[in-house]
């Protein structure tokens, strides 16, 4: 199981992220949109295309542009369509499951 966590707060939770260049992207059923609020800010991947980001804001702290995701990713990267990547300070943690014995 892996977990964005900020302040605290997870934001995203999934069995499977796609790692595409060091980075964890999350499916978008696993996503707390909640925390999540689009920006204005885009960037341009040459492989992957247009980026979109989001601030991300927990208990009244805002951290701009934390997120990001390709809504309409090139046919190279489809595969990580409408998931979310996050950083700026966004802890991607791996979780086991606790056995009870």
């Amino acid at each position: 199981m892996m977990r964005a966590v900020w302040n605290g707060t997870v934001l995203a939770e999934a069995e499977r992220t796609v790692v595409v260049e060091g980075n964890h992207y999350f499916p978008p059923e696993s996503l707390h949109r909640e925390y999540l609020t689009e920006s204005r800010t885009r960037s341009l991947c040459f492989w992957k295309g247009l980026a979109r980001y989001y601030t991300v804001t927990v208990a009244g702290q805002t951290n701009p542009d934390a997120a990001w995701s390709y809504p309409h990713p090139s046919p190279l990267a489809r595969k990580i369509k409408n998931h979310v990547a996050f950083w700026k300070g966004v802890v991607i943690e791996e979780v086991t499951p606790q056995v009870h014995r």
